[in-house]
């Protein structure tokens, strides 16, 4: 890590960086409001720092300790913050992504996404494509999903947030998502991660059925070393002995992560518990833990879903959600838009109106 003077130039940066790719290595630049740090990365071969240490505009050179370099506070101590929809992710205010597990239908689209929009959520979510445990569940309605989400999204204006499952799928997926979602099962899908990368779109990246906290941070750390800083973590529960919840939720690493991380932390309530009747206080608890944002599943009508319709909210109990979260969040020092100023900035966004 290159840390860089406080009168350092642009041509002395420029200096550094090309020096840095003409050793075969990969620059990265944090500007913060006083100084530049310089990230080197490299193929684990050893750099001799010497040649850096006396050029001009450098003040010192730090070793990065942790082995996911990028995403660690060491790289960057302020918080990474980027914009979704008029709001700021990982800043003051509480992001709420919700809408179906599974795009099923039209009708079961819009509605919901109508609902959840109306109670306060801030983006959409919706499985197009589905990697299932079982080859004889519903796999997701594909293109056609794609398309019904981004209808769903002239409608409300709500940014979407879906899965990828490959890298060859990057490309069109990227066309209709505002956030590419990387799914448990793939978050060790190293291809997958680099190319969702290159797509400098931005991610939510979910821990692994059985990952650790580093695992998590490593991942990221693919994406991040492709120049895409714009990476959400999310927190769904680990799969442990415990088996009265579908997964145990690891409310720890949401203070574990922001200790290490300079990267937002979404909590999903949702896959950690398995059951609609706990989303509510997990929901709480992770906000309470410092969560910049939670990832619900809510379905019109649960009891016919398609997939995950145990764990889905109905509209009613998502707006009450909402509700709960808000006064938590004022607790903690953090706040939620109303749902009319999510409406209005979805106006001002996109340009589109309530449908």
């Amino acid at each position: 890590m290159i840390i860089m003077k406080t009168n350092a130039t642009k041509e002395q940066i420029g200096a550094i960086v090309s020096r840095i790719e003409n050793n075969q290595l990969n620059a990265h630049l944090s500007k913060g409001e006083e100084r530049t740090i310089i990230g080197v990365v490299g193929d684990g071969r050893p750099i001799q720092q010497d040649q850096f240490l006396h050029l001009p505009g450098v003040d010192r050179i730090v070793p990065i300790s942790r082995p996911f370099k990028l995403a660690s506070r060491e790289f960057n101590p302020k918080r990474t913050i980027f914009p979704l929809n008029g709001l700021e992710v990982g800043g003051s205010q509480i992001v709420i992504i919700a809408g179906p597990c599974s795009v099923e239908s039209r009708s079961q689209l819009l509605e919901t996404a109508h609902a959840v929009q109306e109670a306060g959520a801030q983006a959409l979510r919706g499985g197009a494509f589905k990697p299932r445990t079982s080859p004889y569940s519903f796999q997701g309605l594909g293109i056609k999903g794609l398309e019904l989400l981004a209808e769903a999204k002239e409608q409300t204006g709500l940014p979407i947030v879906t899965e990828v499952m490959s890298q060859e799928m990057v490309s069109v997926v990227k066309q209709y998502a505002d956030v590419l979602q990387i799914g448990a099962r793939n978050m060790q899908n190293y291809s997958l991660l680099s190319a969702v990368g290159k797509s400098q779109h931005p991610v939510l990246l979910k821990r692994g059925l059985s990952a650790t906290v580093e695992d998590l941070l490593m991942s990221a750390e693919y994406i991040l070393s492709n120049k895409n800083p714009n990476v959400m973590l999310c927190e769904r529960g680990i799969r442990t002995f415990e088996n009265s919840t579908r997964n145990t939720t690891d409310i720890n690493a949401i203070p574990v992560l922001q200790a290490l991380t300079h990267l937002p932390v979404i909590l999903d309530p949702s896959h950690s518990t398995g059951h609609w009747e706990y989303v509510t206080k997990i929901a709480q608890a992770g906000i309470a833990a410092g969560a910049d944002g939670l990832i619900v599943e809510v379905h019109n009508n649960p009891s016919e879903a398609l997939s995950d319709g145990g764990q889905s909210l109905k509209p009613e109990r998502f707006a009450e959600l909402v509700t709960h979260i808000r006064g938590i969040a004022e607790a903690v020092g953090r706040s939620l838009p109303n749902p009319k100023e999510t409406i209005e900035a979805n106006v001002d966004v996109f340009g589109m109106g309530n449908g």
